[in-house]
């Protein structure tokens, strides 16, 4: 059975234009090349820089919690290889806009040249930087949704900021390697609805230390 296959059986995956991203965005286009062979496993690989490429069952839940559409505006935060860009790219569409954000310049680097084997930088719709995922990108907000793909020990006050009424965020919270929270925050007009997802691990969400 092959990953995607799996992924589905499990309930991973269940939106069919997110079955139809998974097919069409390979994971083997955003790993190491020493992980070519290995890319169709169900775990984290190293990206190198101490951050990974998340499993695929971990970003496949996210991406359906998220619930991206045609058109959408998403900040993807803590961008890494460019895997999650992509998928978002493909799921909003032409008339959506991916603004991607890593920190670690290497990183941000190479995860450009991943989304590049594809049409997204070209045609406009991933737009990517080298920034503090902390911070977001405030002269692009507000957002319709916000991806974040790295633990941080609490909400982002500035990403939750960022997001639109109506928008949603999914951001895994928690203690620095311990177990954590995927929580998905929905902005209401007053206050904010917040369901957490508990039972993972990602590595942390760096912090620029001259921020």
């Amino acid at each position: 059975m092959s990953l995607i296959d799996s992924l589905i059986s499990e309930g991973y995956l269940r939106t069919p234009g997110i079955i139809k991203a998974f097919k069409r965005i390979k994971r083997e286009d955003f790993v190491l090349p020493r992980h070519k062979d290995v890319s169709d496993v169900n775990a984290p690989l190293s990206i190198g820089h101490e951050q990974t490429i998340s499993q695929p069952a971990t970003v496949a839940f996210m991406m359906e919690l998220l619930a991206p559409e045609a058109g959408d505006k998403i900040l993807d935060v803590g961008s890494g290889s460019g895997w999650t860009s992509a998928l978002l790219a493909e799921l909003v569409g032409g008339s959506g806009r991916i603004y991607a954000i890593e920190l670690v310049k290497e990183l941000k680097e190479f995860g450009e040249r991943n989304v590049a084997k594809y049409d997204f930088i070209d045609r406009g719709t991933i737009k990517m930087f080298n920034a503090d995922g902390y911070e977001g990108l405030p002269e692009y907000a507000p957002f319709d949704k916000i991806l974040v793909s790295a633990a941080a020990e609490e909400v982002p006050e500035k990403l939750i900021s960022q997001l639109k009424t109506g928008g949603r965020m999914v951001v895994p919270v928690g203690e620095r390697f311990s177990s954590q929270d995927i929580v998905a925050i929905d902005k209401k007009s007053q206050g904010f609805k917040e369901t957490r997802y508990p039972g993972f691990v990602f590595v942390p969400l760096v912090k620029n230390p001259k921020s």
